[in-house]
């Protein structure tokens, strides 16, 4: 058992910032690099992420754009682009389709969202004739490296779903197990975050984390170890929760955070971004690939970070369905 000192010890000596994002960046360079269809590249920040990554030999980027556009600005920034291949098409929409196509075609295993609108990007993959979609929800992940935190923290859906109903939480849950059991990190431990800790018919999403975890109990949702509802304080802070005298795998120790909506997910998320100085990585999941979904405040490190998890992810997979030797 933590006691109460180990776990101010914990909280007052976090390792080095961005420490969790280097580590996760170091295991990707050992694997494989994943193929990615980068959509739309037309400033130098969306060109100089896939760029760096695959200099890295995390991924193999094949740019889809104006090649004229993208030519200018590589050279602007002084990126040379000449070894990667470079499909040529007229503006951001032909560029989405054109991605998605390919890799509906098996030409690449990662999709990474370039200069255009998210919602652009994204129109082409949930098509429902010419998309990406599986029989899974789509969700959104933030991947956080929080400096004062010890564990990587995953905030889960905060950019697409608004208001998911219980079907649709276990989705969000469930794309959020696959990955971080693909990345490596053993059994992830799930927090479905609420108000409060106690469930009450005056708070729904409550009685949605209670039956998220019973659900969890009857293997509708497999592979995590699931708690809720918790406050976000006694999720992470073993003191907080011992404080309540919530005893469960989960509380004080999440890596999972589920949050109740968007608009929840969304202020939690930029307030440890903007408050706490953390990165975030972000990845669109449940498509037939991980999108890596990055923001234009994004910096390069952040961009290599969600290169390098998605990278991992589709490893992962890669391996999974690999036919096993003569």
């Amino acid at each position: 058992m933590v006691t109460s000192e180990a776990a101010v010890s914990m909280r007052t000596a976090p390792p080095a910032p961005h420490a969790k994002y280097e580590q996760l960046i170091a295991r990707a360079k050992e694997a494989p690099a994943s193929s990615t269809v980068v959509v739309h590249p037309c400033d130098e920040t969306s060109l100089r992420g896939p760029v760096e990554a695959a200099e890295a030999g995390i991924i193999r980027p094949i740019f889809v754009g104006p090649s004229a556009k993208i030519d200018a600005v590589a050279k602007k920034a002084g990126l040379d682009i000449r070894k990667y291949e470079l499909v040529d098409v007229e503006h951001s929409e032909a560029a989405a389709a054109k991605a998605v196509e390919m890799i509906r075609a098996g030409k690449a295993e990662l999709l990474m969202k370039g200069s255009l609108h998210t919602d652009e990007l994204m129109r082409a993959v949930t098509s429902s004739t010419t998309g990406l979609r599986t029989a899974r929800r789509i969700s959104h992940v933030f991947i956080m490296d929080v400096p004062s935190h010890p564990d990587t923290l995953i905030v889960t859906d905060a950019a697409i779903n608004i208001a998911p109903d219980l079907d649709v939480k276990r989705d969000i849950v469930q794309n959020a197990i696959d990955l971080f059991l693909q990345i490596g990190d053993g059994t992830p431990r799930v927090a479905i975050l609420s108000a409060v800790e106690t469930v009450t018919t005056k708070i729904p999403s409550t009685i949605d984390a209670a039956a998220l975890c019973k659900m969890a109990d009857r293997g509708q949702i497999t592979g995590g170890i699931l708690d809720g509802p918790l406050a976000f304080d006694n999720a992470i802070d073993l003191e907080a929760a011992r404080i309540k005298g919530i005893k469960s795998e989960v509380a004080g120790r999440a890596q999972i955070l589920v949050v109740p909506n968007l608009e929840a997910g969304n202020m939690l998320a930029k307030n440890l971004i903007f408050l706490s100085r953390a990165d975030a990585a972000g990845l669109v999941l449940g498509a037939r690939v991980p999108v890596i979904l990055t923001s234009r405040a994004d910096s390069v490190r952040t961009r290599m970070a969600s290169c390098a998890i998605a990278s991992l992810s589709a490893d992962a997979r890669r391996r999974s369905t690999a036919l096993p030797a003569a």
